[in-house]
């Protein structure tokens, strides 16, 4: 499984129509239905219910769409996060300390650090 497959599973689920979906994602309907084909497989379950009144979704269809939505959900957090991190917005701080010498001006300035910069572990 494939995040494009997740993408393209979803967005067919929002439209339950494989041109609307197509056009939508700007690919051609054949990839967008054989994407479909080859999930269905992998799972092992059919997600839609094809016939002349149109595109359902399955029960199966119903449960995989919610944990489609929240794994891209994860996933868009993911990049966010690790774009953070690569322009300096986040990260983490480490402080080694002695046994007897923290200074209580030490403490007041990392409360204040975790206040002012939430994102950065310390």
């Amino acid at each position: 499984m494939e995040l494009h497959h997740l993408r393209r599973f979803v967005i067919l689920a929002e439209e339950l129509h494989f041109t609307r979906a197509a056009e939508r994602l700007h690919i051609e309907q054949s990839p967008l239905s054989r994407n479909i084909k080859e999930l269905e497989d992998d799972l092992g379950v059919t997600l839609f219910h094809r016939d002349r009144r149109g595109t359902r979704l399955t029960s199966a269809g119903r449960t995989f769409l919610k944990e489609a939505r929240r794994l891209l959900t994860v996933m868009e957090q993911v990049r966010e996060n690790v774009k953070a991190v690569a322009s300096g917005l986040r990260g983490s701080l480490q402080i080694a300390v002695s046994d007897g010498v923290i200074d209580p001006r030490l403490s007041a300035f990392l409360a204040r650090c975790r206040e002012e910069e939430p994102e950065t572990e310390i």
